[in-house]
């Protein structure tokens, strides 16, 4: 399982940022677009994307490793 990818403010612009890196691994002008890249590379090493709104706290999380409580299917 690889470093999480924190999704995050940068200014006028916005960051992924993989968990306990000092820098960033891309500086994008869209919150949109930092997802769709931070999703990549989530999804590549297989754990979680946090994505933090304006105020820097996080909004929304997205896992894509071995989740050891998945959601149960309700039909």
């Amino acid at each position: 399982m690889g470093k999480n990818q924190h999704i995050v403010p940068v200014g006028e612009k916005w960051g992924i940022k993989g968990e306990g890196n000092e820098q960033y691994t891309r500086i994008v002008s869209t919150q949109r677009e930092a997802i769709e890249i931070g999703r990549g590379i989530a999804q590549n090493q297989h754990s979680e994307l946090l994505i933090h709104g304006e105020d820097g706290r996080i909004r929304d999380k997205r896992s894509f490793g071995n989740d050891p409580c998945p959601p149960r299917d309700k039909r």
